[in-house]
């Protein structure tokens, strides 16, 4: 027999979810990577200061650092990162944070490294080892020439080094000089960018991805092969596919002729096979496929499909938001799906007959995990996992559909109030916080997270947005943000908060919107630009676009050209639709929390919309961290920001959270 559940008012719920909680460092692993029989994975630990190891597991199922104490295994290339390992035949490449170096190690020798420093003015990503010519192949970004944009090289490394002169290019990279006029960049120029090279199984060619300004990856890009000699260097070297609007993700060779690529020339992002040895080579589609079975890419050598011994494919596919395992037969077509209790799966590789990624749960924390092909079963590979939650507070995503004034659908994830002990008062109806995903071109990733589940826990709803220009919905829904960030964004974040009003999902006096950086943009341009939400929260949110189109880094330094306008032609465009410009259609309480050191969204901007609101009366919060720049890096400082979120909106809106929390400063509250 059970206790009766209390009655307590939404957002005065007793959670075991501190803001504290939120931030709890953990174990984090991902990025699987596979050698024969073993297991590599990346690891960031709780005491290590930020740092991360790199982990081997072999045939005897234990955990073995590879990394020497100390190191920091993180490339910085094109500032997100992506591809700091490389492996094959036991010999291990990584990228090390501090200077940037290429080291190496091997069965029976010691880590040591194999570039020479250059102060972190080159980097390194996506090697790809070759045993039998003694060189790895590597994306090499060069930024140590002020007076051009970094460059962006494939290059040539020797195995052993000492590789002083950073690498022989094998596909030069585009000089461009800072500031000079973007010019022609079509498919004979020298690359802007290039990505994911793939070296065939008899060593005998090279694929690789290209894509130039103003595109960005999943715009478009085209896919390049080589003849290798036996040096290393590029004969013959074509382009095989792509350009023109189609966008192409992760070359894979089947054998020394044929490959595999993700392409979207249908609007989704599907499987294709390119055999070389025909006449004129064409990608022949293997299973349209309305869903998207890739993803944009933002980091180098992501994966979401790996080849199978029995020749198959294993494969994500986005199904309303979330992720499927499948399995794709591509001499056939036939597709089966795999029964795993996942949500969502990232970096998914093939490890003997299993697939192995960084997955996400419904009821747990994400974690690396093994998946059994056959039944869907998972497991956490062996060593560190992550702290138990109690599922009885984990509030499972249900996918949300809305429409929109352009005649589309939007999308989001909707995540109910969920409480073991409590229960409202009858007729009571939710709180809504709307949250936002940043990018703008990524997705919110279905599954339990604590950040959520300090809402939820607490009494409130939560909406997480997968707004137009969200990956996961086919390249249409993806360019309905072309030329509309600020407006798609805002009307799919407020109609998506109405419908779950108007359907008596949530109180309707009480819908809040969060984000932070591009999602803080979208936060303060929905409360300056509707009316539907009565409190915003953002944090270190982007308010004049202009700012940003002149100071980013190259990889996004035209990204704003088609998401707002170009630059500076279209100046106007973003005046009119930043923030700043638009302080006179506020009318609802906003908090800003914002760092003091933040070159993003300098402090004066916070400072000027907190006036804006002062001006007009309106409820205001600003709340300033000293030394932080854009994102919060200081445990106590996002610990703060949380509660002071949290108190923000219990000031609002009346009523009184069970947390003892030091209440935050609310100017012009009646």
């Amino acid at each position: 027999m059970t206790s009766a559940r209390r009655v307590v008012p939404h957002g005065s719920w007793p959670s075991p979810v501190s803001a504290r909680d939120v931030y709890a460092v953990s174990t984090l692993r991902r990025t699987p990577r596979v050698d024969g029989d073993t297991l590599y994975w990346t690891e960031s630990r709780p005491g290590d200061a930020g740092r991360t190891t790199l982990v081997r597991l072999g045939p005897d199922g234990v955990p073995q650092d590879v990394t020497p104490p100390g190191h920091d295994v993180r490339t910085r290339l094109h500032e997100y990162g992506g591809g700091d390992v490389g492996v094959r035949d036991g010999v291990v490449l990584w990228s090390e944070l501090t200077a940037q170096r290429v080291w190496r190690t091997a069965p029976g020798e010691e880590p040591h490294p194999i570039t020479p420093p250059t102060g972190g003015a080159v980097r390194f990503g996506c090697f790809r080892l070759d045993s039998g010519r003694g060189v790895a192949f590597a994306v090499r970004e060069d930024q140590r020439d002020p007076a051009v944009e970094a460059v962006t090289s494939l290059v040539r490394l020797s195995l052993d080094g000492p590789n002083d002169d950073l690498g022989v290019p094998v596909v030069a990279g585009r000089v461009r000089p800072v500031g000079a006029p973007d010019g022609t960049a079509d498919v004979g120029s020298a690359p802007d960018f290039v990505a994911d090279p793939a070296l065939s199984p008899d060593g005998g060619r090279l694929a690789w991805l290209s894509w130039n300004h103003p595109d960005m990856a999943w715009d478009s890009t085209w896919l390049w092969v080589g003849t290798l000699d036996a040096a290393g260097d590029l004969h013959d070297v074509r382009a095989v596919a792509g350009g023109d609007g189609e966008a192409l993700e992760q070359p894979t060779w089947l054998d020394a002729d044929r490959l595999v690529v993700l392409t979207d020339r249908s609007g989704w992002s599907n499987h294709a096979v390119l055999d070389l040895t025909d006449a004129e080579p064409t990608l022949r589609d293997i299973r349209p496929d309305e869903h998207d079975l890739g993803q944009p890419r933002w980091t180098q050598d992501q994966s979401s499909y790996g080849l199978l011994p029995d020749g198959r494919l294993v494969s994500t596919r986005v199904v309303d938001g979330a992720h499927e395992v499948i399995l794709l037969d591509l001499a056939t077509g036939d597709l089966v799906t795999v029964p795993t209790p996942l949500t969502h799966v990232m970096d998914l590789r093939v490890w003997g007959g299993r697939a192995v990624g960084r997955a996400l749960h419904a009821d747990r924390p994400a974690d690396l995990v093994t998946i059994d092909l056959v039944d869907g079963t998972t497991e956490p590979v062996p060593g560190a996992v992550a702290p138990p939650v109690d599922p009885a507070y984990a509030s499972e995503p249900e996918p949300v559909d809305w429409p929109t004034p352009d005649g589309a659908e939007a999308h989001g994830f909707l995540y109910r109030p969920r409480h073991p002990d409590v229960v409202a008062p009858d007729g009571e109806l939710p709180p809504l916080v709307v949250t936002l995903h940043g990018g703008p071109t990524a997705a919110c990733q279905p599954g339990y997270a604590a950040s959520r589940t300090f809402w939820t826990s607490r009494g409130f709803a939560v909406l997480d947005v997968n707004y137009g220009g969200s990956t996961g919905y086919g390249r249409a829904y993806r360019r309905r943000l072309q030329g509309t960030w600020g407006l798609v964004d805002v009307q799919d974040a407020a109609g998506g908060a109405r419908h779950l009003a108007d359907t008596g999902v949530v109180d309707g006096a009480r819908l809040a919107i969060t984000g932070g950086s591009a999602g803080g943009f979208t936060t303060l341009a929905a409360m300056t630009g509707t009316d539907v939400f009565s409190a915003g929260a953002s944090h270190f949110g982007v308010s004049d676009l202009g700012a940003l189109a002149r100071d980013t880094h190259k990889l996004e330094s035209r990204y704003l050209w088609g998401l707002v306008a170009p630059w500076p032609e279209g100046a106007a465009v973003y005046e009119e639709r930043s923030p700043l410009s638009q302080v006179d259609g506020l009318s609802a309480p906003l908090i800003l929390l914002q760092g003091t050191e933040d070159r993003v969204v300098p402090p004066e901007q916070a400072h000027l919309m907190a006036d804006a609101l002062r001006a007009k009366g309106l409820p205001v919060a600003l709340v300033l961290f000293e030394g932080e720049g854009h994102g919060f890096r200081v445990p106590d400082n996002q610990v703060r920001a949380r509660e002071c979120e949290l108190s923000f909106y219990a000031q609002v809106w009346g009523f009184e959270p069970a947390d003892d929390l030091e209440p935050v400063e609310v100017e012009n509250l009646v």
